[in-house]
């Protein structure tokens, strides 16, 4: 039954759910928002099958997901899975209306791209890994700007707890602004490394066919994987407790995010992961001695 999936499929329910958006010009209707949402989601289930499916076929050359219509689709789903995510928090916003219109112009663009020839192995190379040092540099500033912030929440809440009267020399921004920078820290840093994971992954395949990859088992890797696992988990506690969603709960989860991200970086600098400069080294003169 997935096999049948195609591209005709998720742009339908990108479709209904943009005609479901169009109609809060017009009237209101109660369960709209479960419509949009169910509607959103189906799309996505689709839309991954489909990307799914390409992934295996392109395995089969060693050049998974390296196309312009690959990339096109891959840029749609990001927005798509942007978009439920903003619906959810803010389901009254109509942001559907500027978004979808976007994502089915990517789907167009990409039906347009279907017949452009393959990259080549050292385009896609090049490319893929281009995008992953790209969002696992964004992943990392936004979630030190996280600590930066968290940090700043406690000691601002330490002062007014105890009453301390404010320092003109250091004036720090108020709990609210601190506290919505922690809140957005986690979300958008869980995106951007799940991101910069997911590209490293379609590195690695690609690489893989040339005998050069990064093992699955390398200590970036793994504390990588784990540090998304607990910017999933910290996000979605933010997101349904209640009590998490204000106060220095968030900041703890902010600053505990960086110790994760401090541990990847110290296996970085230390040499201990084929990521590190010096390994990457001796790694190409081996292979260029073989040769």
């Amino acid at each position: 039954m997935l096999s049948g999936i195609t591209i005709v499929c998720f742009t339908a329910s990108y479709a209904v759910a943009l005609a479901m958006e169009v109609t809060r010009l017009f009237f209101r209707m109660p369960v709209r928002f479960f419509l949009i949402i169910g509607m959103t989601l189906a799309g996505l289930f689709a839309h991954t099958v489909h990307l799914y499916q390409r992934t295996q076929s392109g395995l089969a050359t060693g050049l998974p997901l390296s196309s312009w219509y690959d990339w096109c689709l891959l840029a749609a789903w990001i927005l798509a899975a942007l978009y439920v995510g903003w619906t959810i928090r803010r389901p009254q916003s109509p942001v559907g209306l500027f978004m979808l219109p976007v994502v089915l112009a990517l789907i167009g663009l990409a039906y347009s791209l279907e017949k452009a020839q393959t990259f080549q192995r050292d385009q896609a190379l090049q490319l893929w890994g281009m995008t992953h040092g790209i969002m696992l540099l964004l992943g990392v500033v936004v979630v030190s700007l996280g600590f930066v912030a968290g940090l700043m929440y406690l000691v601002q809440s330490y002062r007014l707890k105890h009453k301390l009267q404010p320092s003109t020399l250091l004036r720090l921004p108020s709990l609210e602004w601190l506290e919505s920078v922690n809140k957005q820290s986690l979300a958008y840093s869980f995106f951007l490394i799940l991101l910069g994971l997911g590209s490293g992954i379609v590195m690695n395949f690609i690489r893989t066919a040339g005998q050069g990859f990064v093992p699955w088992t390398d200590p970036v890797v793994i504390t990588s994987g784990l540090l998304l696992g607990w910017l999933l988990a910290a996000t979605i506690f933010e997101w349904t407790y209640k009590p998490a969603q204000q106060g220095r709960k968030v900041a703890y989860l902010t600053v505990a995010s960086f110790g994760f991200l401090a541990i990847v970086m110290i296996m970085l600098a230390t040499g201990a992961s084929q990521h590190a400069p010096a390994n990457a080294q001796k790694k190409a003169a081996s292979a260029e001695a073989i040769r």
